[in-house]
């Protein structure tokens, strides 16, 4: 397909306008390297597209920086909206010239003869010395084979495309999935007192606060968000570690299924099978409940011998104490007829799948994952940004995204001949 881009050639390509595209764009615009990000949508555009109404950042604002830009409002120990955040993303670009291409989809990348790669794109063919796929990891969402036997009366979503309780029809509502997503959208069901019937998986959970301050802050100053992943126990393996639930709305607060259960939200363990509107869950909600709290707790023991180390003053605060308990296992009810639970839809909270297929280079494993270090592939100038656990814990958050950037940025400008920008 011509296009402006047809038959151009360019230092450094970026895929992927979002935050982790942006940050790398900005130090190469710093740097004088000529370079293109070309972006699907609109720049940015999944803040405002895979989010639902009600949704607020779990990570405390002054969390939120990016290279030379960083929150700028009047609330940094508070939590943004959606909204806000995709008004504050949007503002990035402009704040450095980014050459930001909006509109225009990737849809093959290849090594070229002779060197560097070709692209070919919507607006047309190119080439480059270097390519930085910034496209994140989460493209897919997953919908197991079991939502194929639901009933066809039953509204079936993804996490991804829920936006409120008054968007699905009237009924009790079934969220598989108890991660970030999911346990906040069952929040968000059962605070417009919507029936709520919630499976759990294996998420661990962290307090919003203890001994007076977030845990986030903790753990930033304890040097949490900064350890590579190669230093962890099961190195590489963390990559496919579960985020803690916990939610930034209302000014930040736990959440504690706990609570909602005692208050009517139906807890469930693992989803087992699907028979129509016949489904069985495995007798594990105890357990579910009982690690993430095993998770949270062992947070702050980790939290008090860092305050016990650097003799700081931050006054002791009592432990959580469980304020209701499921069945034990044999006791537990398994099954659920969902007609006669009156749930008219069910949200599907489990996941993504990274869809690298448009990238036609020798640079994945055997799930289809990236393998680099630090974003660096085995395939001079090829390199990847903004991946989850890219290098730390740290690296799904905005802050984590800046200094991978950083990182990395420091080796495509090595290899680029300065110029100007695109």
């Amino acid at each position: 397909m011509s296009g402006p881009l047809e038959g151009r050639h360019l230092p450094v390509v970026v895929v992927g306008g979002g935050q982790a595209g942006l940050s790398m764009s900005w130090h190469l615009v710093r740097a004088g390297v000529e370079h293109a990000v070309l972006e699907r949508g609109t720049a940015c555009h999944d803040w405002a597209d895979r989010r639902w109404d009600a949704f607020t950042l779990v990570t405390p604002n002054w969390q939120c920086q990016l290279p030379g830009y960083g929150y700028d409002g009047d609330d940094p120990d508070g939590f943004m909206t959606r909204d806000e955040v995709v008004e504050w993303l949007r503002r990035y670009p402009a704040t450095f010239g980014a050459p930001l291409h909006e509109g225009v989809a990737v849809t093959a990348l290849r090594e070229a003869p002779g060197g560097g790669f070709s692209l070919v794109t919507t607006a047309g063919a190119l080439t480059a010395d270097q390519v930085v796929v910034a496209t994140g990891g989460y493209h897919r969402p997953v919908l197991p084979a079991a939502s194929q036997r639901l009933p066809d009366d039953v509204v079936q979503l993804h996490s991804a495309d829920y936006r409120s309780p008054e968007a699905l029809p009237p009924g009790a509502v079934l969220v598989v999935g108890s991660g970030q997503s999911g346990a906040q959208i069952a929040e968000d069901l059962h605070l417009a007192g919507r029936g709520v019937h919630l499976a759990l998986g294996s998420a661990p959970r962290v307090a919003r606060r203890y001994r007076g301050r977030d845990c986030v802050a903790w753990l930033n100053d304890m040097g949490v968000y900064d350890v590579g992943i190669e230093a962890h126990a099961g190195g590489l393996s963390k990559r496919e570690s579960t985020n803690h639930y916990v939610t930034g709305r209302g000014g930040g607060r736990d959440i504690d299924l706990r609570a909602f259960a005692r208050d009517g939200m139906h807890l469930h363990g693992r989803l087992e099978s699907v028979r129509g509107a016949a489904l069985r869950f495995a007798p594990t909600t105890a357990a579910s409940l009982d690690a993430a709290d095993a998770v949270a707790e062992s947070i702050k023991d980790d939290i008090d011998g860092f305050i016990a180390r650097q003799g700081l003053d931050a006054p002791p605060e009592a432990r959580y104490v469980p304020v209701w308990r499921p069945p034990a296992p044999q006791d537990e009810v398994v099954d659920l007829d969902l007609s006669a639970a009156g749930v008219s839809a069910v949200v599907w909270a489990v996941g993504f799948r990274a869809d690298f297929r448009w990238v036609q280079v020798g640079v994945f494993d055997g799930t289809g994952a990236p393998t680099h270090r630090r974003g660096t592939t085995a395939v001079p100038g090829l390199h990847f940004l903004g991946l989850p656990w890219l290098h730390t814990w740290g690296s799904g958050r905005f802050a984590g995204v800046a200094r991978d950037a950083e990182h990395l940025a420091e080796h495509v400008v090595r290899r680029a001949a300065p110029s100007r920008a695109a």
